[in-house]
């Protein structure tokens, strides 16, 4: 199991090219592992500084983040404003439009679904990049793991692609070019010059229905450049996992289910990526992961602890919660927290609290709603919301 201590900022490294199973299907088509802990008797080092963040799996699986303040952001989909205002509430971005890290040792979790219903998922990704090399340097980090839209697109799906994203594949190819075909230079730095390279394009735009379909057309290849198996964009992806547990908490797009975790957390994560890299001299043909990606109960996929409890009888409600504990259980964590469904009531916990759902459907493609965080202190959470208007002014609905 690989482990990594983030102490200080790292350099930047190229993209490489039961029973209980048949239980929770059976109550999903009607409507374990060992567990990992860590133990510590002190968040705290011999000088009074917070013990380091330490990693373990490739990419990272388990996170050791003794006594940080833990911030998750739902499901963003490609609005830049809406993302930055979500990091703004979250007190990790600065709102001078400067795109600083202001968050300290916080440890900031992304949930995914970053990809599709808007035209700007590239400057979104960068901006992270750039918040999790900025935060590493200040004791903090920032983790993503991937939502059913980021597999969508890498198998090559682009049935929710906005028009405006694939010319935003279009712009940073040529921006790519322009670094000299250095792709950490391009892919960090891509946040602060994408809205002069959509304000040029726009200028200079042709609205010819014909030309407007040849260029979708270059927008797609321009995508499948960049998001296929093996791509640049595809291989930062593979960075990331599909499920991660900081602290006591664990963090996954759709949902964990108690034979995901039988399968193995880190093997999921691993098979995931080792997919988005594409062929290798190890593996020539690396098959799609269905256990994690496919399936309506796989990991991106699954809805079951986000429907609405009206939807489920009282002996389903005792069974799905039955469910989660187990998962809960047997990977030693307090509560999971998903995004993947959006919640038109804003962020909110279920069974006591044990599953926090996050996606408010923020995104213009979605809801359109004002943006909401979770925040994590001392093991207890709290829903963080913006007012309508965006303003400073925060308003906090605690939660015990």
């Amino acid at each position: 199991m690989a482990t990594l201590s983030l102490t200080c900022s790292l350099p930047l490294q190229p993209p490489s090219s039961s029973s209980s199973q048949s239980q929770s299907r059976k109550l999903i088509d009607s409507i374990v592992s060992t567990p990992f802990q860590y133990s510590s008797s002190s968040t705290t080092s011999s000088n009074g500084s917070l013990k380091p963040i330490v990693v373990d799996g490739d990419p990272p699986t388990f996170v050791s983040a003794p006594g940080r303040r833990i911030v998750a952001v739902g499901d963003l989909h490609g609005d830049l404003d809406k993302a930055r205002c979500a990091l703004e509430t979250a007190g990790v971005l600065s709102s001078d439009g400067q795109s600083l890290w202001i968050g300290g040792e916080t440890v900031l979790v992304q949930l995914g679904d970053i990809l599709d219903r808007g035209e700007d998922e590239l400057a979104i990704l960068s901006l992270l990049k750039s918040l999790d090399i900025q935060a590493k340097a200040h004791g903090g980090a920032v983790f993503q793991v991937n939502g059913n839209h980021e597999t969508m697109n890498v198998e090559g799906d682009y049935r929710y692609v906005d028009n405006g994203a694939l010319d935003e594949c279009i712009d940073f190819l040529e921006y790519l070019d322009k670094c000299e075909r250095n792709w950490e230079e391009a892919f960090v730095s891509w946040c602060a010059v994408s809205a002069r390279w959509k304000q040029d394009r726009k200028v200079s735009q042709n609205y010819w229905a014909q030309w407007n379909l040849v260029k979708r057309q270059k927008g797609v290849i321009a995508r499948s450049i960049l998001m296929r198996p093996g791509g640049p964009l595809a291989c930062e992806l593979a960075r990331h996992g599909v499920v991660l547990k900081v602290e006591d908490w664990l963090f996954c797009h759709g949902g964990l289910l108690p034979h995901h975790v039988a399968y193995g957390l880190e093997r999921l994560n691993r098979e995931v990526s080792r997919w988005m890299k594409g062929p290798s001299e190890e593996d020539d043909s690396p098959q799609i992961p269905f256990i994690a990606t496919r399936g309506y109960d796989s990991v991106v996929w699954n809805r079951l602890y986000s429907r609405d409890g009206v939807e489920l009888e009282n002996y389903q409600l005792e069974q799905v919660q039955y469910l989660l504990e187990e998962t809960l259980q047997s990977v030693g964590a307090k509560a999971m927290v998903v995004g993947h469904t959006p919640q038109p009531m804003g962020v909110n916990c279920k069974y006591n609290c044990s599953i926090w759902r996050i996606d408010v459907g923020m995104s213009r493609g979605v809801l359109d709603s004002s943006p909401e965080v979770l925040e994590i202190r001392d093991n207890k959470a709290r829903a963080i919301r913006s007012t309508r208007d965006w303003s400073s002014e925060l308003q906090v609905a605690d939660y015990t």
